[in-house]
Parts: C-alpha cells; structure tokens; sequence
C-alpha cells in the first residue's frame, strides 16, 4: 500500500472537482520577480490539496498553480536546476519535431495557434480558478486580479471553461469516465484499473516500480531545507516530489463537420437523416454511447441515462471487436487487457503504463449536439487537460503511436477517428475506419478531421511545498534597457 501526502499534492490531480461548474484559467507573466514571489507565496495557503473531501463538505471554489519553463526561469530557477526537468517540458510543445509527432500541422500548426504558439506571447505562468458556478468563479478570479498589477503580475489570456450536465462535450457525448485509479489516493476500484503513484505523481514509485525521473537541485539555491531528499537522484533535493506535469490543448470541436459526416454515411436513400444509424456510427468511433455507456456490454442501443460505467474489459467479451471497434478512440486509448496479440495480463501491464489522469473543460456555446442539433453559434470546443509523471512516455506516446499511427491490430490506414485523422492527406494517403463484423467488415473511408488545436502548453504542476520554496529564490538580475 502507498501512502500519497495528499495535503503537499495540489489537488486537480487527482480530484477532478465536478462540483466546480466554472473555471478560468488565467495565463500570466511576471513583471516583477520579487513581488511576484511574495504574492505566489501568500496565496499558498488558498491552493486547493489532493485530501479527499466528502460531499457534503466540498468547497465553493477551488485554485492550482503551474508554471511554463519561462515562468521558473522568470521566478529565477538556475539553468542547471531547470535543465534537471525533462525533455519535453523544457522543449516545449511547439518544437519541428514535436508539433509533428504530435500531428500539430496544417490548420493546427502551432504558428496558427491563438496562445501558446511560436509567435504568440511566451506562457510563463498559469492560475488554475474554479468555483461552484460562474459568478462564484469570476468574483474569486476578481478578488485574486485585483493584486495581479501591484505585486509584479501582467494578464494575458483567459480561458474560460465550463461543464455541462451529464458532464457531456460538445459532440454530445459523456466524458471523463475511464479514469485510472491511484493506489494511496483513497479511491478503490478494480485492480486492472489501478496505477501506482508514480504514474502521475513524482516521488514514488511508478508502474515499473522504479522512482520516475523528478526534477532536482544541482545547484544550491533558495531555501533547500524546505525540500524532500531525491528518491530518483540520491544527494540532492527532489524539486518534483508531490507534483506532476501539467498539459493543456485547446481542441476545436468542428461539431457540424462531425455530424455531417456521420449524417452523410448512415443516411436513409432518400437521402433524409437516419438519426439512429447516425448516432451509432459516431458512438463506433467513440467507442461509448452518449450516454457513456461502453459498447463492449451495449453494442446495439444506448440505454440511455448517464452511465459512468468502467468496470469492463476485452478479452473475453469482445476479443474480435464486433462490438468496439478495435480503432475506436476508446480502445486506441486504452486497450486494456486486449492490446495486439498479448495475453490479458501483459496488455493490462502495457495498457496502465500509458495512462492519463484527463481533466476537461469546454468552451463556447454551451450545446450538447447531435444528428439534428450541430450548427452552434461561434467557436466551441474543451481545453484538454492532462497530467502524466512522464509526457513522452504518456501523453506523446498516446498522441503519437496509439492515436496518429494508422496501424493497430489488423489495421493497416485507420488513424484514430476522433483527433488522430490527417486534415489534407497525401494523395496515396488512407484515412478510414473499420468496423468489425462477420462475415465481412465495413470500412468507412475517407474521414474527415473534426478537431483543430487552437493553443497548447506543458506546465510543472508543483507540489505545495515547492511552490513555497520557488518563492525563496533569490531576485534575478535585471536586464539592462
């Protein structure tokens, strides 16, 4: 059994407050560094922990911060103490390679990005504000702003997110459901769907029972007596114990290119709407139903309702795919215990060591589309937020070869449907989805994408404790003019 200091881990981690209906997630820069540290400081106290609350006692608002790269060498973090952090947090997301590993190209090429990108504003700093409703939120947000400009703080951007009921997104679909369980967090569960610790929280020990890589003090600085000796790094202070990496992408949900298509490929011969038919198809491609429920025990019909069903698994019940799509977005994303060719126990092994803890807010009008509803007014789409102890070997692994790489199973050009599909593909360029069936498959071809990032960033999602101690670096030198 492990034993998390939940009171140290900042609490969206591993609490995903649904009773926070609103949040805005302000992006900052800091002007002055040592002002800056004083204020960070004092709203340590207010930063929402990891400690599991009862209904009936949970808070009216909720408050996280992270940090970009730029913002801890704002804060006066030294270079060999950031060059401790790993690759693809000091990298960033915008990179040559990473934009294309990631599939960030065409109209999601980072220089199209509306924060975040290359030619935006550099991301320094991120505040994470939540509460009960909007006003709620929005009087926290004022109350915290109202000492943004004195203490050394610039705004840049907003983003603003909100849930809707049966936590469903803008597709129509419910979301947040298939959430990994972590041992010592005080959640129970199956035990193919529990992780241990270090999955996502540095410090412990992950699933290949090693201590993941955790950012450390190489070079003395600030007050050190307020860290924990390195479990990863012996002899020095572990920087990262008790925190994560944070990820957020601003998704567009191009709900009217979504139902269309659905609506085009399932419609009747006279060419009207086949709203089940419809409905079916895009919960295939999902992978649950709208209501939540998965189709491996629903294949035929929603149930309907609001369904948070997770306890359910492959191999036995659905090895062939002839329920759920093997390309399905909810398979690619986690097979199970059914990945490839493996035995159930090594794919569940393999499965939960690519996990993410999602988090989700939308934007945009707040419609729940579908067959007959899908013409919103303005944008709309969710700022997809994950944390991982390790974004190569989990959120780019996922991105990468599990959602863009076409090949999976026994298919061969069948990138995953959802956000794996290449917006102008090559001429000789395949893009389909196939769904499963006896005696033959059906193949859906040529499909069309129906998200574009609009932003993104990787943050250091600290713990408590080591947002304190970044409020004890020394000033950094001024630039001269």
């Amino acid at each position: 059994m492990y034993t998390i200091e939940l009171e140290d881990v900042q609490g969206y981690v591993l609490r995903e407050y649904g009773n926070m209906e609103f949040s805005r997630f302000v992006l900052l820069k800091i002007k002055d560094d040592i002002q800056a540290k004083k204020w960070i400081n004092k709203i340590c106290d207010q930063l929402t922990n990891a400690v599991k609350v009862n209904k009936d006692e949970l808070p009216d608002k909720g408050l996280n911060i992270a940090f970009a790269k730029d913002g801890l060498t704002a804060m006066g973090l030294h270079k060999k103490n950031l060059d401790s952090f790993s690759p693809p947090f000091k990298e960033g997301m915008v990179t040559d390679h990473r934009h294309r590993l990631l599939g960030d190209i065409d109209s999601s090429h980072p220089d199209r990005w509306e924060w975040g990108g290359q030619k935006n504003e550099a991301v320094e700093i991120i505040l994470l504000v939540f509460g009960k409703d909007k006003p709620t939120c929005l009087n926290y947000y004022e109350e915290l702003k109202s000492d943004f400009d004195t203490n050394g703080l610039r705004e840049v951007r907003n983003l603003d997110g909100l849930t809707l009921p049966d936590n469903k997104e803008h597709f129509g679909f419910r979301d947040g459901i298939a959430q990994p369980i972590v041992k010592g967090s005080g959640r129970t569960g199956p035990d193919y769907n529990c992780v241990n610790p270090g999955e996502f929280i540095l410090g412990y020990e992950n699933n290949y029972f090693v201590f993941p890589d955790s950012p450390a003090i190489f070079k003395e600085q600030g007050d050190t007596n307020l860290l924990p000796p390195s479990g990863a790094r012996p002899g020095y202070r572990d920087l990262g114990k008790n925190g994560t990496y944070l990820i957020i992408r601003q998704m567009q949900e191009h709900v009217d290119r979504f139902w269309d298509f659905m609506n085009k490929e399932t419609q009747n011969g006279d060419d009207s709407i086949n709203e089940e038919a419809s409905i079916k198809l895009a919960s295939q491609m999902f992978g649950r139903w709208p209501s939540g429920a998965p189709l491996s025990k629903f294949p035929d019909k929603d149930p309907g309702g609001a369904s948070d069903d997770n306890d359910f698994l492959y191999y036995d019940d659905d090895r062939t795919g002839a329920k759920c799509p093997f390309g399905s977005h909810l398979r690619r994303m986690n097979p199970r215990d059914n990945f490839e060719h493996d035995s159930k126990e090594k794919s569940i092994i393999l499965s939960n060591r690519h996990r993410l803890m999602r988090r989700a807010r939308l934007y945009g009008e707040p419609i729940i589309s579908s067959p007959t509803n899908h013409d919103p007014e303005g944008e709309v789409g969710l700022y997809f937020t994950c944390f991982s102890a390790d974004i190569s070997r989990q959120f780019e692994f996922l991105q990468y070869t599990w959602s863009n790489y076409p090949k999976i199973k026994q298919l061969y050009f069948d990138p995953d449907p959802i956000i794996g599909v290449v917006e102008n593909p090559e001429e000789d360029q395949l893009q389909q989805f196939t769904i499963q069936g006896e005696p033959f498959n059906k193949t859906v071809k040529d499909l069309k994408r129906f998200v574009t990032i609009r932003g993104g960033a990787y943050f250091f999602f600290p713990s408590i404790t080591s947002v304190r101690y970044l409020c004890t670096l020394p000033p950094t030198p001024k630039k001269e003019n």
